[in-house]
């Protein structure tokens, strides 16, 4: 089983990734972040950070519980949308096994109640 600070830092990992994706392909950005993006990425990473559900929760996509403020969320909503589903021809194994620690993880905690 991993650990919180394992699963923490995949999901950091994995919202950065989707966040320089977004940017790449919406903001024309050829290296690092635009502005924006890279104000939204602190953001997610602190939020990851002080997260206190990560224990019992998947991912911060499958979380209940919204913690960003309602226009950071809107951006990483934005970004979600935008970069999920792009993520498998950018990055296929970061994705695919995102998507099944995922799945383990939702049937875990599942089991678990």
């Amino acid at each position: 089983m991993k650990t919180v600070a394992d699963k923490r830092e995949r999901e950091k990992r994995m919202v950065l990734e989707m966040i320089a994706l977004y940017c790449r392909k919406k903001h024309h950005i050829k290296h690092g972040l635009c502005p924006d993006c890279a104000e939204l990425a602190v953001y997610a990473q602190q939020r990851s950070d002080r997260c206190p559900f990560m224990e019992t929760k998947t991912f911060c996509s499958n979380c209940k519980v919204h913690c960003y403020k309602p226009v950071m969320r809107e951006k990483i909503r934005e970004v979600m949308r935008f970069s999920g589903p792009r993520m498998l021809l950018s990055h296929p194994v970061m994705a695919v096994s995102h998507m099944i620690e995922s799945q383990k993880e939702k049937k875990r905690l599942e089991e678990s109640r």
